[in-house]
């Protein structure tokens, strides 16, 4: 039995008994008051039906599902019942808010968190102000995010003592740190409930014991038991969707908090990813993003082995998916079979996210990458080699520890010869628990930042260049939005993940349509529907 279960059947008891000891000392004043037969008959029967109820209840209990999905399952139809209790309290239905720092792992896990939320008799608003429940699903990636966190707790703590109904719940890689967690139970008393990264899927079970304990539950693992399948999933967009294919990380870059907070890999077996894949098809989803802290790695844990280049060939297949994405990739594990699967795909878009994070082959020793200046440039060749028209973008960090005038120069040089479509550039951060955090020789403050924006201005220029190769060509558009900047305009995105604005109907939104593209405007496009 777990240690929740057994928690809540302590917690059940103490009830009962406080019950049983009531109703005696309420039999008792009865008798002593002299009330007549009929009225101490009636009280009677009430005591009665209560103990039968708890006694009920305490049946129920014991009978929790021990497999999962179906103890979640049976978790949420728990939650429902008190929060039903709740909103009749209220008068009102109840609300939830969930706010996600981070990557789209964390995205695509805010998304399942949501569907459960909705399971159990919430409603989704986007306004903290008046959410029941709110849930931050954090960031540790680096110490700004977490300093984010902290912040922004002071102001729920101001709305939970106007509304001391609201329940407050932290989830996410920050608080895999044990600092963490004791720093929240000790200055962040009015926390309700902390779970990690591992156990994402238990919140029914979670909030269940939150909601009838009535004090913070913390319930934070260092490693995942498993991955438990066919819990409730909700989307953002209804015509494209992420779906997990891996979770953990092996690698251990110096800089990187995230193997010691998402865990080791573990791989989803092939036929439960394609049967997914295949409900979201038949649901209305034309785009799929597979995602993974390393989708190159893919499958090698499996007791059955199998690489990422044959699950995109499985996942080609189904029927109505016309797009393809995955990230992230790391350069050291991409193979050549993935290559030429790549470019023999109708499907899998011509966009591959391929973090450098150096062009300095001593730095990228520093960051454990276990790839050189000269291994990454001879992997961008292959693949233009057999992908002329792919978009590259990549992952750059500046100011490492140790570099030097003459590395940074090696990171230009790879940045003009790659001339990548974007790069997402970073200024090294301190993260505490990583090996970096301990490196001498830190590079002073006024040197990143002199360095960073040179890298900007090159990154930008180039960038802006590679956006325009696509000008007055017709290209196929996913239409993905009504664009916020220019009545009648809609938004969408080629399949190198080029964002374009052209005059449209909202009745175009999730369909894929042909777009001459008329002006390069830096980073995307102005077009106009090709006339059929």
């Amino acid at each position: 039995m777990s240690e929740i279960t057994a928690g809540i059947q302590k917690l059940v008891f103490g009830i009962f008994e406080c019950e049983m000891l009531c109703r005696r000392r309420e039999t008792e004043n009865t008798e002593s008051h002299g009330l007549c037969r009929a009225e101490k008959t009636r009280r009677q029967q009430q005591n009665i039906m209560r103990e039968e109820k708890l006694q009920y209840d305490l049946n129920r209990l014991e009978a929790i599902p021990e497999t999962e999905p179906e103890r979640q399952q049976y978790f949420i139809e728990k939650c429902r019942e008190v929060l039903c209790e709740k909103e009749t309290e209220l008068g009102r239905p109840l609300r939830f808010c969930v706010t996600t720092f981070g990557c789209q792992m964390n995205s695509r896990d805010s998304e399942k968190l949501s569907a459960i939320l909705e399971k159990v008799g919430y409603q989704e608003t986007e306004k903290e102000e008046e959410a029941d429940f709110v849930l931050y699903n954090t960031c540790t990636v680096r110490e700004n995010a977490n300093l984010r966190v902290y912040g922004r707790l002071g102001y729920l703590n101001s709305m939970k003592k106007k509304h001391p109904h609201l329940v407050i719940a932290l989830c996410g890689c920050m608080m895999q740190e044990k600092e963490v967690v004791a720093k929240i139970k000790k200055s962040y008393r009015f926390v309700d409930l902390i779970f990690g990264t591992h156990n994402i899927y238990k919140l029914a079970e979670l909030l269940y014991q939150t909601l009838v304990q009535k004090k913070m539950v913390v319930d934070v693992w260092d490693d995942a038991e498993g991955i438990v399948e066919d819990l409730p999933a909700k989307r953002k967009y209804p015509f494209k969707s992420g779906v997990n294919i891996m979770f953990g990380c092996n690698n251990f870059c110096s800089y990187c908090i995230v193997p010691y907070v998402r865990g080791r890999e573990r791989s989803r077996e092939p036929q439960e990813i394609v049967d997914e894949v295949r409900r979201l098809a038949a649901d209305g989803v034309v785009e799929v993003m597979l995602l993974g802290q390393n989708v190159n790695s893919y499958g090698k844990n499996l007791k059955e082995p199998i690489s990422f280049a044959e699950l995109l060939r499985r996942v080609e297949e189904v029927e109505g998916i016309e797009r393809i994405r995955f990230m992230t990739s790391h350069p050291k594990d991409l193979s050549n079979e993935l290559i030429e699967v790549m470019a023999a795909s109708k499907k899998i878009c011509p966009h591959l996210h391929l973090p450098m994070q150096s062009g300095s082959s001593r730095i990228l020793q520093k960051m454990n990458r276990r790839y050189t200046k000269e291994q990454y440039l001879a992997l961008v060749d292959r693949i233009r080699a057999k992908i002329p028209d792919i978009s590259l973008t990549t992952d750059i960090i500046v100011g490492f520890p140790g570099e030097t005038e003459e590395d940074f120069e090696e990171t230009l040089d790879v940045v003009r010869r790659v001339q990548f479509d974007s790069a997402f550039t970073f200024i090294y951060s301190k993260r505490s628990g990583t090996p970096a955090a301990a490196m001498e020789e830190q590079v002073p403050e006024d040197v990143v930042k002199e360095r960073f924006d040179r890298l900007l201005t090159e990154v930008q220029t180039i960038a802006a260049k590679m956006c325009g190769r696509d000008a007055g060509t017709v290209q196929k558009v996913l239409v993905e939005e009504v664009d916020t900047q220019k009545e009648g305009y809609m938004s969408g995105r080629l399949g190198n993940n080029t964002i374009v604005h052209f005059p449209a109907d909202p009745s175009l939104i999730g369909k894929i349509v042909d777009v001459y593209l008329e002006e390069s405007k830096g980073f995307y496009y102005m077009g106009r529907m090709r006339e059929t």
